[in-house]
């Protein structure tokens, strides 16, 4: 489990006993409230699970990451079962982080245009909170007990840009997709449907977009969640995993919200925009890069009884 950082509440108080030379702000709870591992070891405790514990605190990638880590876990053996996603709360630190780099929209005055992603007219993101969990199990034992089978994980890619901090790059982007690609064992006409990172930042979307195009081509579909809930952080790769599987069983695949014009710097591909699309596909793909050039890539397949 992951997430961007800890409590940004107990952050600050760390921050004023360093200011002020006292510990008259922090308590016996203030750093296991702080650390960024506190998601991972919070639900472990809730749960009284006594597996392994992986936490994935890698800014935008924190949770697909994890659901990442869960895959290869269970699949080499490791576990039978693991819980996998990313949590991340709203606070005035997160905010403050983006508007100092410029990357926040600053359309105050009309939210309900906000965020834009891939679109010409784009200003920034908008910073959200939430959380989603998947409960990966291996084939056998979620039959053994008759557990309720959504899709399966059938690819996995992460890797890093090695270029810069916080400017992506699309030549690694592209290989974290091939690699999944690779480790699922399909070719990329398979794939039907891509849910891209889409954070309306500038780079950020013209990178993505041409990193997809080069390892799809222009015909395939892609939509951005980020454009209904903001940018969730440590909570994207797995709310957008968890969405892009309700798409998939559901064979309808929710567009681009505010997206009217195309950015003419983004790649050419078949962007979701104006209204939903009904699509009968069974494998899809769900992307994030993240800050520090952490790149994940996760494959997901509708699941057929036997």
């Amino acid at each position: 489990y992951g997430s961007s950082a800890g409590c940004y509440e107990s952050i600050g108080q760390f921050g004023d006993m360093q200011h002020r030379e006292s510990t008259d702000s922090i308590n016996p709870n203030t750093y296991t409230r702080m650390m960024p591992q506190t998601t991972a070891v919070n639900v472990a405790l809730f749960f009284g699970m006594t597996g392994r514990i992986l936490s994935s605190s890698t800014a935008c990638t924190s949770g697909s990451l994890a659901i990442g880590m869960a895959y290869e876990s269970i699949k080499h053996g490791y576990q039978d079962l693991m819980l996998a996603g990313g949590s991340e709360e709203l606070s005035m630190g997160h905010s403050a982080v983006f508007d100092a780099m410029y990357a926040t929209s600053t359309r105050n005055d009309e939210p309900d245009q906000v965020p834009r992603p891939y679109d010409k007219d784009r200003d920034g993101l908008v910073v959200g909170e939430g959380a989603a969990t998947l409960v990966l199990e291996d084939l056998e034992t979620a039959l053994q007990r008759g557990a309720t089978i959504y899709a399966e994980v059938i690819g996995f890619g992460t890797n890093s840009d090695g270029r810069h901090i916080t400017q992506p790059t699309k030549e690694t982007m592209a290989v974290a997709m091939k690699l999944a690609l690779e480790n699922a064992g399909i070719d990329p006409s398979e794939v039907g449907y891509v849910n891209g990172h889409g954070t309306a930042t500038d780079i950020g979307d013209i990178s993505e977009s041409h990193a997809t195009n080069e390892v799809f081509g222009p015909n395939m579909p892609i939509s951005s969640f980020k454009s209904y809930i903001g940018h969730t952080l440590g909570g994207c790769g797995s709310l957008e995993a968890w969405m892009s599987i309700e798409m998939l069983n559901r064979g309808w695949f929710a567009h681009t919200a505010n997206l009217q014009n195309v950015d003419p710097e983004c790649a050419e591909l078949d962007y979701i925009k104006d209204q939903p699309r009904d699509l009968d596909v069974d494998i899809i793909m769900s992307n994030n890069f993240a800050f520090g050039g952490v790149n994940t890539s996760l494959i997901f397949e509708r699941y057929r009884s036997a």
